[in-house]
């Protein structure tokens, strides 16, 4: 029971991560990206280059990936996603306009993944020993996820809730329309944040590669993850997103172990089925009126 429950809390903390950076992107820069899943898979693969190749642990290879994911998003969003903000004006054109154009995108970066890499499932052994947890071998590797999600994603949430710079990000989402009367520049923080957003999928893709397999053509599994994370949590909000995460997780992790492995994605759709009709606007989402 214990090894199960935490399982599930390192799964779903993992989780929570990646779609506190879709929740971010889609909260505040308005734009729905089909390709974020394939943005963690190249931050998987990145660790993996840098922990065979070089020699490196993972971990520091978030110096790198990191920065990296940040000017991926940043880029992504100055080339492909400005113009067509300039051309919706706000409209609701934008959602379906980002949902098309990313999932291009998608198909573009899985295919470089795929030329580069093949189609294999791949994996890398880093601490990769168990671990005494009150009384239960734990894999270390997976201790570490875990407490690497809650230092990444404890401390965006701080610097997002307890900082002026996190207060104009959390403005812009709220009325973009009224960001720019108090000074604040709406279009440069929606590229912050899809850029952020970027960052946080290269995270949890180092993250998540430390303990599971993954193939080139795996990140629509984690994009279709991260959605109903930030549907069940309330589109925007980092303590939904984290609290759905870990749901998600100790669901997934409980019927595989204990039911069946081919139930995990029925009973995740049950849950999320059932959150959305006792509350449509997610968990921590506020009701429109």
């Amino acid at each position: 029971m214990v090894t199960t429950l935490i399982a599930g809390l390192v799964l779903g903390g993992s989780y929570a991560l990646v779609a506190m950076g879709l929740t971010i992107q889609y909260g505040i820069a308005r734009t729905m990206n089909l390709a974020y899943g394939e943005t963690v898979i190249a931050a998987s693969f990145a660790a993996y280059l840098i922990h065979n190749f070089l020699g490196a642990s993972p971990v520091l290879g978030l110096v790198v990936v990191a920065p990296a994911g940040f000017l991926f998003g940043w880029l992504i969003y100055g080339l492909l996603l400005r113009p067509l903000v300039a051309r919706s004006k706000g409209g609701a054109a934008l959602e379906i306009d980002s949902i098309l154009a990313t999932f291009g995108l998608l198909f573009v970066v899985q295919g470089v993944m795929l030329v580069a890499f093949g189609g294999n499932y791949m994996t890398y052994n880093y601490m990769n020993f168990g671990v005494d947890v009150l009384g239960t071998s734990v894999a270390a590797n997976r201790l570490l996820a875990f407490v690497l999600a809650l230092v990444i994603g404890g401390g965006l949430y701080l610097l997002l809730t307890r900082t002026r710079w996190g207060t104009a990000l959390r403005a812009v989402a709220v009325a973009p329309g009224s960001a720019p009367l108090v000074g604040i520049d709406a279009d440069r923080a929606a590229r912050f944040a899809f850029a952020l957003g970027g960052a946080l999928a290269a995270c949890g893709g180092v993250i998540i590669s430390m303990y599971q397999t993954f193939t080139a053509s795996s990140g629509v599994v984690f994009t279709m993850k991260a959605l109903i994370v930030v549907i069940m949590g309330g589109v925007g909000n980092l303590a939904g997103a984290l609290s759905a995460g870990l749901i998600l997780g100790l669901v997934e992790t409980f019927v595989a172990t204990y039911v069946s492995p081919g139930l995990t994605l029925a009973a995740v759709y049950l849950i999320f089925l059932s959150v959305l009709l006792w509350r449509p606007a997610g968990l921590f989402g506020k009701a429109r009126r």
